[in-house]
């Protein structure tokens, strides 16, 4: 299934800031909803978080000595490169691949997704010092050298400090994320032992370094902008660069005869542009030797083989197969007919159509010669609520919204027909199987019906709104008259008590945005609120305080018998427990009634004589059909709460670039990479919008412009804490903030599938793991054979 993602390196428009890093990703987040029964937001998951293994990559393992010497392999890629400098902004996954064969990577990530020493580059690295500074010494592998035989050593790392610390702007630096906290770089014992000295503690050191380039790429301006955009002279990898055509969309690569550990099994590498709609074609023509692939071409490579032992037979699928005898009848007619103009047209209708049928079975015989590779890529889908203006500036609508969608059936639609594990993602900031996951869903809390009404109602989106109370003017959602009067609501109601919103509420800073920033508004200062019956504030207030309290002293809240392991069970009487009176909307406000919800399934909620309807975009392109099925489902599941959506379809090109960047829709389906360094590489996703000078909005890559201040402080303290079992838990904590923001909602993690030929070893579906390129190669003809029988 292919899907439109969003790069961590594409350029943000001119009214974003520039994202510090373009890698690419347990608290009191949702306070509480009543005085008794408070929800705990840390370890508040499903409980089977050990339980969801990483599934297994998929790569046809081999020993090298079953893996022949020579050759060549052709991979497809999305794109021809723009440059090869991996840290400028037009830096793409093809730039990735290419820098992971042929530069540095002192750390690579093993199948759990955890950084290892790689030990061609490195004899050892650790923190040496904590105090008064953190140090972190490096020993160079005493056989890495780069290809001209210069040592691979202090000079290099000295280089790619200054080019990417940011103190130059006249190196053009797409992200300096940890460089920058690096004070001084220095030469040990010898070249090869180098100690870097940070002026602030950083937890992510492991990111840093990797890709390394050669000195005389990054030691001058001149040099890193321009010299390393279509070529690579000095390379020290398993391979090295060899040109880049851009005219044919290759890129080739050689083995490195200076490589100082086991030798590529491949002569050569090619990475070859092929787009996603046309890789079923150039598998079939012999162009290709493994590339990644979506569910039809999945499902074209399963036929195949399934059809192998029908020498002969018609089949039953692809071009020419819906034809009815009918049809087949009228066209023979036409064909045949008295009408000349019409046979002539309908005659070269029918040898198209022969034509295609034949085209696509003899692609299925050619398919036959391939295998598909599937695990479960690192990347998650997540559906995108833009709550810059309108009604998902309402934390409440964004609440709601969620709580309609059954994030359980979209995974099983997704995952389950392509034998893969069907589980919702529960974490924005880690995958299952990683350190660092934790199902913190339970902040905003699972599927319910009833619940996202009763947020609706409260928002005052009910059944009938869109067609009573009809202002002259109809003021826009979000408009200065509409504030004016949701304040005036607000000071006549003297029944309600916005928690947080008292002057002595010991605020952690949760604000967004107000009306006086540009964006439109967001609601109250106060980051996410809830609402509570006034005479019950002092209460709330002391509870609240006791539980923050309690989350800072004893960190993750999960253990069991805690209140955190506390999840939403039916009762005797087979209702739904888990909420409490108040939870969402004022107590003693009635549920709603069969008629209200009749009324919901008969037409839109409305609000002063406006419908709720939000506008969702979705990619067009022929790889994007399983994204548009989800999205169509997601539809149908906000119909159910009276919420209607627009649908609207746009090319691919611009999905990203016009539409979600820039933040023109309300509702968006797009995915995010996975990292093993979430407090680096998440923190601008996920970071709290300010105002530019210049009276615009600075989103960094957080393009649901929905963030809070303790969200940032958590990052932050995550990126410096160096204790790593004290880092994953501030991680764990700020995921609970980000769930209960409602701002983006993790679906699924992305299927992996590779077509492959099949005698082609250590290469496929990777998972997480780095690939080992020098391992890459086809198997020994009697081990190719060993392996059929």
């Amino acid at each position: 299934m292919s899907h439109v993602g969003v790069p961590r390196g594409e350029a943000a428009p001119a009214n974003h800031r520039r994202p510090q890093r373009t890698r690419a990703a347990r608290c009191l987040a949702l306070v509480t909803a009543g005085v008794l029964g408070l929800p705990a937001l840390a370890g508040c998951g499903s409980g089977d978080d050990e339980a969801r293994g990483v599934v297994p990559q998929d790569i046809a393992p081999a020993g090298r000595d079953q893996v022949a010497d020579g050759g060549a392999v052709r991979w497809a890629v999305d794109t021809t490169p723009a440059t090869l400098n991996a840290f400028q902004a037009d830096a793409d996954a093809s730039t990735t691949r290419i820098a992971g064969a042929v530069l540095p990577s002192l750390f690579t990530l093993d199948e759990r997704g955890r950084p290892q020493r790689n030990p061609d580059y490195l004899e050892s690295a650790e923190i040496v010092e904590r105090e008064p500074k953190q140090v972190v010494l490096y020993k160079m592998n005493q056989q890495a050298v780069w290809s001209d035989g210069r040592e691979i050593g202090a000079p290099d790392f000295v280089a790619q400090w200054r080019a990417l610390n940011g103190r130059d702007t006249a190196y053009w630096t797409a992200r300096n994320a940890g460089y920058e906290r690096i004070e001084r770089i220095e030469r040990g014992a010898d070249d090869l032992e180098v100690r870097v000295t940070f002026a602030k503690p950083y937890a992510d050191w492991r990111s840093l370094f990797t890709p390394l380039y050669p000195k005389d790429v990054m030691g001058k301006p001149n040099s890193f902008n321009d010299g390393a955009r279509a070529g690579l002279k000095t390379t020290a990898g398993p391979f090295t660069f060899k040109e880049l055509d851009r005219a044919s969309g290759e890129a080739t690569l050689e083995r490195n005869p200076r490589w100082w550990g086991q030798p590529s099994k491949l002569d050569a590498l090619v990475f070859r542009t092929v787009t996603r709609d046309k890789r079923a074609a150039a598998l079939a023509a012999g162009e290709l030797d493994i590339a990644d692939i979506g569910r039809s071409t999945a499902d074209r490579v399963a036929l195949a083989a399934r059809d192998a032992g029908a020498k002969g037979q018609q089949l039953n699928h692809g071009p020419g197969t819906a034809v009815t005898p009918a049809s087949a009848l009228r066209s023979w007619a036409i064909a045949h007919g008295s009408a000349e103009e019409e046979a002539a047209v309908e005659l070269e209708a029918r040898r198209k159509s022969r034509e295609a049928i034949e085209k696509y079975a003899d692609e299925q015989a050619a398919l036959r010669g391939f295998v598909i590779r599937k695990s479960l890529e690192p990347a998650y889908t997540q559906l995108a609520l833009n709550g810059t203006s309108g009604p998902l500036s309402d934390d409440r609508v964004r609440r709601a919204v969620a709580r309609a969608i059954d994030r359980r059936a979209l995974a099983e639609a997704v995952l389950k027909p392509l034998g893969l594990p069907a589980h919702p993602l529960g974490s924005h900031l880690a995958l299952a199987g990683q350190e660092a996951y934790a199902d913190s869903s339970g902040a905003l809390g699972d599927q319910d019906t009833e619940a996202a009404q009763a947020l609706l109602a409260d928002a005052g989106w009910k059944p009938g709104g869109a067609a009573a109370g009809q202002k002259p003017g109809g003021a826009k959602a979000g408009s200065t008259a509409e504030k004016k009067e949701k304040s005036t609501e607000n000071e006549a109601d003297d029944g309600m008590y916005i928690v947080g919103d008292e002057s002595d509420s010991g605020s952690d800073g949760d604000s967004k945005p107000g009306d006086s920033k540009p964006g439109g508004s967001y609601g109250t200062e106060s980051g996410t609120y809830v609402l509570a019956p006034a005479p019950a504030a002092a209460l709330q207030g002391q509870a609240l305080r006791m539980q923050a309290h309690f989350i800072g002293a004893k960190g993750s809240i999960g253990a069991k018998g805690s209140a955190g392991s506390a999840r939403t069970k039916d009762s005797a009487d087979g209702k739904k427990k888990g909420g409490v009176a108040g939870a969402y909307a004022p107590l003693g406000t009635a549920a709603p009634t069969a008629a209200a919800e009749a009324g919901a399934a008969r037409g839109p909620l409305g609000k002063n004589g406006k419908p709720l309807t939000l506008r969702f975009v979705l990619p067009s392109g022929p790889g994007s059909e399983s994204l548009r099925t989800v999205g169509e489902k997601i539809s149908g599941m906000l119909e159910g709460v009276g919420v209607r959506t627009e649908m609207v379809k746009v090319s691919d090109d611009s999905y990203f670039k016009d539409h979600i960047a820039s933040g023109d829709y309300d509702l968006a389906l797009y995915s995010w990479p996975a990292t093993a360094y979430p407090a680096t590489d998440a923190r601008p996703i996920f970071a709290k919008p300010e105002p530019a000078a210049d009276g615009t909005l600075v989103v960094e890559q957080n393009y649901t412009r929905v963030g809070t201040d303790h969200i940032d402080q958590l990052f932050d303290q995550a990126m410096a804490e160096l204790d790593e079992a004290a880092a994953r838990d501030l991680v764990k904590r700020a995921d609970a903030r980000i769930w209960a923001a409602a701002g983006s909602i993790p679906l699924f993690q992305r299927p992996e599938l590779v077509a492959v030929k099949p005698g082609l070893a250590n290469a496929g579906a990777f998972g997480f793991a780095t690939p080992r390129y020098q391992d890459i190669g086809f198997k020994k003809a009697e081990t190719a054979k060993q392996g059929k029988d």
